[in-house]
């Protein structure tokens, strides 16, 4: 048998489920933000420690690839263009990964998004079977 609640209860008990809910998913939208921001900041950092390093290092075996190419038989000009080709292509494609990681849409806080819509559609869905309830109850009474 059901109980005989009031409208102002009931209400009253939705208005607290979805302070409630609201409050819960505020935090962790705050909480998966920090995370977000921890990602670029890391990553960021990350990066240009690497690069720092990587630019002498990089030159001096760049240096070593030409001379290697030369004692090929290639000539000094021919020998520079091919390597810097190389490390021109290498770094263009680096530099496209690096870039599409840092897209907006991979920030997004995902997670508190598609929590947020599966808690409208349980609401939606509870509030919708408790108004048909009422009615039914209404109607019997």
């Amino acid at each position: 048998m059901r109980s005989a609640r009031s409208v102002p209860a009931i209400l009253s008990d939705l208005i607290t489920q979805l302070t409630d809910l609201v409050r819960n998913e505020g935090r962790l939208a705050r909480v998966e933000m920090s995370e977000k921001a921890g990602q670029i900041t890391s990553g960021l950092t990350t990066a240009i420690i690497g690069a720092v390093l990587l630019i002498p290092a990089l030159v001096i075996l760049l240096e070593a690839a030409v001379a290697a190419v030369q004692r090929g038989g290639i000539q000094d000009p021919w020998a520079s263009l091919i390597i810097g080709g190389a490390a021109l292509l290498l770094g263009f494609i680096l530099l496209m990964i690096g870039m599409s990681r840092l897209k907006p849409e991979k920030l997004m806080p995902n997670r508190t998004i598609r929590q947020i819509q599966e808690n409208a559609a349980i609401i939606k869905s509870k509030a919708s079977d408790q108004v048909s309830e009422d009615d039914d109850f209404q109607r019997a009474a």
